[in-house]
């Protein structure tokens, strides 16, 4: 039987929610086809956290691996689609694991936010005691589909913080709503963006059907 695969990348657009503060995508035309040029070529601008991304130690350490220092082994492997029961406004903790952890990286379905094109403070962050649980099962990369493993209202990025720690890799913006829970493997590399704290991403997860 064929693979199957799991496009896990919400489309990036002007439209595309960005934490607040930061900048949403725009594009530039170069040179178009339209007029009369020998080609179409574009630049663009928007925050490296837009959409499905993975953050680098950078992002929340001033001695932090920047993201093209990052191993790209840590991105493509091995992979489990965990779904959370788990309320708006709440946290992800240990014990709403409710299987067992059997891969290297996990990608939590929260369902929490569920339109791309819509910033909702009260989606569900990930508990930095989950961390500490993660890192005791052999966990080298988390990622969640909500805007960040914090809570919005989190103060001094806790969970961030507790992953880099155990030096956890950190994928956020994926869009699971579509995936069963299961093992897959991760596709998921991020740009080679010298001294940058994040990098877009495209996620996919692969099934290799025998």
């Amino acid at each position: 039987m064929p693979e199957v695969l799991y496009d896990i990348t919400p489309t990036v657009s002007p439209e595309s929610a960005v934490y607040p503060g930061d900048p949403r995508l725009s594009r530039e035309l170069v040179t178009d086809l339209a007029r009369g040029d020998s080609a179409t070529t574009s630049a663009f601008y928007a925050s490296a956290h837009i959409g499905a991304h993975a953050d680098a130690p950078s992002h929340i350490r001033i001695d932090g691996k920047t993201i093209d220092a990052c191993s790209i082994e840590t991105y493509l492997g091995p992979c489990q689609v965990i779904k959370v029961s788990v309320k708006k406004g709440e946290c992800v903790l240990p014990e709403m694991i409710t299987v067992p952890i059997s891969a290297p990286r996990v990608l939590f379905c929260t369902n929490t936010c569920p339109d791309p094109n819509e910033f909702n403070e009260d989606y569900a962050g990930l508990d930095e005691t989950l961390a500490n649980f993660l890192h005791e099962k052999g966990v080298k990369l988390v990622g969640v589909d909500t805007p960040s493993v914090d809570s919005y209202n989190s103060e001094n990025l806790p969970t961030h913080n507790a992953l880099v720690n155990h030096n956890i890799a950190i994928l956020e913006g994926l869009a699971l709503t579509q995936v069963p829970a299961g093992l897959y493997e991760l596709i998921a590399l991020p740009l080679k963006l010298k001294d940058f704290d994040a990098s877009p991403i495209r996620a996919i997860l692969r099934v290799n059907n025998p």
